[in-house]
């Protein structure tokens, strides 16, 4: 969804060796649309193989795996799966907006803007079906678990941290709050930079972590108070929000009406604008089917199978894969026999 309530949440920045020995949960379809868009040569387009198969996403998970268990944090990847029907509305909205930023794109590239080339390189992003089943075949060679969401990933992230087999949700985007999960991160970056919005330069960021529990006591809010402000102020399922009303205003009326979300969403015509009843639309985030179907197994690294993904189907350089593999292996022995040590 990607819900703006930045302006009113405090994270907490932390060290990336604040998760060593701890289980993330991966939000994967987020994961991928983040290298997928960042991830791009100097005139935006994407990485490819000589066969015009994008590599991006690989490119970017075999790094961001590779760095995260070397440093000893143990990941989960969740991925969605049936679209919720409210939102395929939002997947259309998307669809004309990267169709709109392709057209750009090409007339920048027919003038040879290669400025204008990068700017509207990212928002024509799509990550395909065939690109997720490529993903899900190196993580699971890296030996980490793939858990497919009866519906929305972030959701049964959510899930699993809220019962306790995960630690934290990893996720850029803030929806895992309405989701409630009890510890989202924020920028698992390794690099500690991230691309500027619409432009070619990079910004330093770190690790951040918020608590549903803080998120809820600082704005003064219940659950349901916190999924009805998103509802106000746009949300995959309301497109744009309410006409008029940010995220400061939001909150203002939700307080100043003791959470009475009747009394709410009737004051603003909820249904007239958008076509739905709001109770429809509260209802699916707060009650986004999960499932308890999965099983956390961590297996070793496939060697092999990973040369074969990276190098004989995608062209990778085969030297810096196995180094980065050594790297690995070295570091997983090391950690062994520090553990056989404490234990002796």
């Amino acid at each position: 969804m990607g819900v703006a309530l930045s302006s009113l949440v405090n994270a907490e920045e932390v060290d990336l060796s604040k998760f060593k020995n701890k289980i993330l949960a991966i939000d994967g379809m987020n994961m991928l649309y983040q290298f997928a868009t960042t991830i791009r040569q100097a005139d935006g387009t994407p990485l490819k193989d000589s066969k015009e198969n994008v590599t991006s996403h690989l490119t970017g998970l075999f790094s961001r795996i590779s760095k995260l268990i070397m440093g000893n944090v143990k990941l989960v990847f969740v991925f969605d799966g049936e679209m919720p029907e409210l939102k395929k509305l939002e997947r259309e909205r998307r669809d004309k907006l990267k169709n709109e930023a392709m057209a750009s794109f090409e007339e920048a590239r027919e003038s040879g803007d290669i400025a204008e080339m990068k700017k509207y390189a990212s928002r024509t992003t799509r990550v395909t079906k065939e690109m997720v089943e490529e993903a899900i075949k190196l993580i699971t060679a890296f030996g980490l678990p793939v858990i497919r969401a009866p519906f929305e990933g972030e959701a049964q992230a959510s899930y699993m941290v809220s019962k306790g087999d995960c630690d934290y949700v990893s996720s850029q985007d803030f929806d895992c709050l309405l989701y409630g999960a009890p510890n989202v991160v924020r920028n698992l970056s390794i690099s500690l930079k991230r691309k500027k919005i619409n432009a070619l330069t990079y910004k330093t960021v770190m690790p951040e972590v918020l608590t549903l529990k803080k998120v809820l006591s600082d704005l003064d809010l219940t659950r349901d108070g916190l999924i009805a402000l998103a509802m106000l102020i746009g949300t995959d399922f309301n497109i744009g929000g309410v006409k008029g009303l940010g995220p400061k205003k939001g909150l203002k009326l939700i307080k100043d009406n003791d959470e009475d979300l009747e009394k709410i969403f009737s004051s603003i015509s909820f249904e007239e604008q958008f076509g739905i009843s709001w109770e429809k639309v509260f209802n699916t985030i707060k009650n986004m089917p999960v499932s308890d179907d999965y099983k956390l197994e961590w297996k070793g690294v496939d060697r092999d199978e990973i040369l074969k993904i990276l190098v004989d189907e995608h062209e990778f350089n085969r030297e810096r894969v196995e180094n980065t593999l050594n790297e690995i292996e070295k570091e997983q022995k090391s950690a062994k026999q520090t553990s056989l040590g404490k234990f002796f």
